[in-house]
């Protein structure tokens, strides 16, 4: 008679999603460029240094069964607090190659460019860091990314453009 009950319960209990599995194939440098504005004009002397991060994220299938490649795309300014001479400009592509599994395909596109951005960020942030650093300024530490609000920002934006859109063509 418990064999039966507990059967029963099992056969009540909802449904377990499916397992999400994701695991990073590799990452990699698309491409980089550093650009060393100050030390080209030959100036020297201390500066106060005043940076901006501006940061784009993309993800796309690819060929083999759930392969996705997600790169994040960095254009980082520095400019001397209070003036507008350019210090350094740091432009960087580094993507990952993830194999996502699990996901439910109205959650996919979400899930690809929030969790694998974070899992690429730390070793974005060290490349960053180094890199500022051998081009003879401070290390530069990316605060960390809120990859949920950026991407809530991207479809606010989005959704926004659509709209004006849309209205454009009703007063047409």
């Amino acid at each position: 008679m418990a064999e039966n009950e507990a059967q029963g319960d099992a056969a009540a209990a909802p449904q377990q999603p499916p397992q999400i599995q994701m695991r990073v194939l590799t990452q990699f440098i698309r491409d980089m460029s550093f650009e060393n504005v100050m030390a080209q004009r030959g100036a020297t002397g201390e500066v106060q240094p005043d940076v901006s991060v501006q940061v784009s994220l993309d993800a796309k299938k690819r060929t083999a069964d759930n392969q996705f490649e997600v790169s994040i795309k960095l254009n980082i300014k520095s400019k001397a607090k209070g003036m507008d001479d350019v210090l350094f400009l740091l432009e960087l592509d580094y993507c990952g190659i993830f194999h996502v599994e699990g996901v439910p395909n109205e959650q996919l596109h979400p899930f690809l460019l929030i969790e694998c951005p974070r899992m690429l960020f730390p070793f974005l942030r060290r490349i960053v860091s180094d890199v500022t650093r051998d081009g003879g300024y401070p290390p530069l530490n990316l605060d960390s990314i809120d990859f949920m609000a950026l991407y809530r920002s991207e479809l606010a934006r989005q959704q926004a453009a659509a709209q004006a859109q849309k209205e454009q063509k009703a007063d047409a």
